[in-house]
Formats: structure tokens, sequence, C-alpha cells
């Protein structure tokens, strides 16, 4: 991977991702609207990429889950175009135009990606551009292919045309100024390294620092660690995350192995934040706001900031509560993100504690994940707190000053919350 690629991920990106609210049937429109208030209410934070998710090349992708037969907008090489009757400003079969009024608010542009190449492409034994004599059809793997998607087949990595196929894939979207590239079905069992490592390559030649998201993570193992940043900056360590309780207390114990892990440029994620007006046209559920209560929240954006994972909202900003945007907002735990030595120090039951350090300030973030509100008590030395920083104690997210009595810190914690102490 180019250094250039690397640095364009020195810090977890932050931004706004279709996939939540609106699953495959985004529009230009909604990509629009939320782009703008983005733009306005939280780029002054760091939140500024915003993802356009699965099957924007579709026409009429459905609503709540995928059709049975994909009929994607291609062009002759294969490769798949923006739905023009969704992307209206894409009628000339390019992303440009919305690229290009993203990048005017000053935010980056993304887009999502199936791994392979479109099943209608190599039934039509499309060519592949560049790659004389090869064709969709005669790169395709047909034994291997997403178990819960219908658009494409695998590639053959060992077919002639298989990397050139990537490479034009890549060459279109550095043309119309994607920034990051949001790559599925490559960490499903087992983890797809050959076709990962031939779309990297392909962005490396296009000298567009893109930045190369994988996903979705299931029973992603640690082994794979080298490969993973010798090839993209962030990779998925879970399965869709959902608004649902059990999920996200299932998160501790992989943000607790990916946290000693992460290093700038290469990237544990966490999965987006399920917050806000979710499910409009989504795939998991109707239209709602979060089922996760705002102290869930809370401890989301809490735990993900410590494990510094990427932060990529997934509700529709315009409805969203205004508690909600005041948890991307707080600078003080989004500070965490530049943090070191970051990582669980304590699991006893449903108490977890978490260390971190930003600058000369200490952070401990005090979790309780029973079903009732907790008064929690700990001692600066189980802390690993020094004590000359006792003196000063700030809970991050409300600004109070809990006392610090003979070593001793006592906070009230809601069930499925935590409080975020910072010391000196």
């Amino acid at each position: 991977m180019s250094a250039a690629r690397r640095a364009a991920a020195a810090l977890p990106p932050m931004g706004w991702n279709s996939w939540d609210c609106f699953g495959s049937s985004v529009t230009e429109d909604e990509v629009i609207r939320n782009a703008e208030f983005l733009a306005e209410r939280l780029a002054p934070f760091g939140w500024d990429t915003v993802v356009v998710d699965i099957q924007w090349y579709e026409s009429d992708p459905g609503h709540h889950d995928y059709r049975e037969v994909s009929r994607p907008a291609l062009d002759e090489w294969g490769r798949p175009l923006p739905a023009a009757s969704r992307f209206p400003s894409a009628a000339r079969g390019s992303f440009r135009p919305l690229a290009d009024r993203i990048h005017a608010l000053g935010l980056r542009f993304g887009v999502h990606m199936m791994r392979g190449v479109p099943r209608v492409a190599a039934e039509q034994e499309l060519p592949v551009l560049d790659a004389p004599g090869a064709t969709c059809a005669s790169i395709a793997d047909r034994t291997n292919v997403c178990p819960w998607n219908p658009d494409n087949f695998g590639i053959d990595m060992g077919a002639p045309g298989a990397q050139e196929y990537y490479d034009s894939l890549a060459a279109q979207f550095a043309a119309w100024g994607v920034d990051f590239i949001k790559l599925d079905d490559v960490l499903y069992p087992p983890v797809q390294t050959a076709e990962v490592a031939a779309f990297s390559r392909a962005i490396d030649r296009t000298g567009r620092p893109m930045v190369l998201s994988l996903s979705p993570g299931k029973q992603l193992s640690t082994a794979h660690l080298d490969t993973l940043r010798a090839h993209a900056q962030l990779w998925r360590i879970s399965d869709d995350l959902w608004d649902e309780w059990p999920q996200v207390r299932e998160q501790f114990q992989r943000a607790a192995r990916w946290a000693p892990l992460q290093q700038s440029g290469a990237w544990a994620d966490a999965d987006m934040l399920p917050f806000g007006r979710i499910g409009i046209r989504g795939h998991v559920g109707r239209d709602r706001l979060s089922r996760l209560m705002v102290e869930e929240q809370r401890t989301v954006m809490t735990l993900w900031c410590l494990l510094r994972s990427p932060l990529m909202f997934g509700g529709h900003l315009p409805d969203t509560p205004d508690e909600t945007l005041a948890l991307l907002t707080r600078r003080e735990v989004l500070a965490l993100r530049e943090g070191r030595e970051a990582g669980e120090i304590v699991r006893d039951g449903d108490l977890v504690i978490w260390r971190s350090q930003v600058g000369d300030r200490e952070y401990r973030a005090l979790f309780w994940l029973g079903d009732e509100p907790k008064t929690l008590r700990a001692h600066v030395d189980d802390l690993g707190v020094d004590a000359a920083l006792t003196g000063a104690c700030e809970d991050a997210w409300s600004g109070e000053t809990p006392a610090v009595d003979d070593g001793w810190v006592e906070v009230e914690v809601a069930a499925h919350g935590v409080r975020l102490l910072i010391f000196g």
C-alpha cells in the first residue's frame, strides 16, 4: 500500500453511510440532504465522509431485501454504473457530478462495492478493459459467490484479465473522484485474500489515495492482521451491528481483542452507529428511531472512541434527535481517537473498565452492562492512575467533577451505561 493511502486514514474516518436508513435504495436527493446536514452541523467536529452504500447501480433494488435477479447498469466493460433513475446527475454514467457536489461541501465521497464481477456481465461475456481476449465470463469464479447478495460472481485471480478487471474498476472510481471504497463480501470465512490484494493493487495503480474499507468481518481472526494491514486501511471485526443491546454487548469482547493492535492508517472497525432514524427502507426492521436508549448510545460512542474505531453514522441525519446529535459532538470524547495505550483493564461480570491516554490526561471508562442502575466504586490504584493526577477528575460526557476521596471515586451508572472519567 502506498504511503499516501496510509496517510489518508491517519485517524479513523468519521462520516455518514446510507445503509442503516435507506438500505440498497438510497437516492441522490437523500444523499445530498445528509451531506448538507453533515457539512453544516458535524463537519466542525471531524465528520467528513459520505458513503453511498450497496446497489447504487440498480434502478429497482427493492426496499427491504435484495431482488433474486440483479439487473445492474453496466458499461461496455462490465463495470457498474450509477442508476440514473435514482441518481439523475449520473445520466452520463458517472458519479463525478455527485462527488463534485460532495467535495464542494468540504467532504469526502465514498461508494460501496461488492467483490467480484457482475453476473450479468459474465452472462453477456463482456470484454475486460486492457485485457485482450479476456471476458467477464472467463474471469468469473461461479463457485465462489456471496451467500447473501445475488449481484456478482467471485473472480478467479489466476485467470488472465482478472487483475485488469479490478484495475479498470478502481480507475473508474478514481476518475469519478471517489475517496472511500467499502469493499463487501471479503471477510466472511474464508477471507478472500487474493481478491483483497488485487483490489488494493488496483487502487495503488490509480495514484489516487482512496481509503479501502473491508466488510463484513464475521468471525474475523487476528491471524489475518498482517494481510489486513498490508492491503486496507479499515476492516470490520463483526457482522452488521443493529440497534439491539445484546449485539452491542458482544462488541466488548471484540473491541478488547483488537484495541492493542490499532495503528495509524490500519484500523479495526466495530461497524456503523445504528442511531437516529433508521430502517426507512432498510433491510432489518422497519422505519423507527433507534431502539438503543440514549445511555446505550453513549456506551457505544465511548467504546468505539476508546477502540479508535471508524465512526459511521447510520441514521437519516435531518431527523436525528438532539440528544443523539449531542453524542456526536462531544470533543472531550472524540479526542480518544488520538489516544494511546487504550485497552480493557477490568472485566468482572457486568463491570468493564477501559483505559486510554490523550496527551497528559488519563481516561478511564467505567461501563456497567447490567440491567439495573449501579453505584460503582473504584480505587485509583486499580484504575492505574498516578496519585498526582487525582486532584482533578472530570466526567467527559457531563463535565461534572466527581470527588476522589482517599483514592476512591464513586459514581452512579445507568443500566447499560458508562461514566467516562478524565484525570489530570
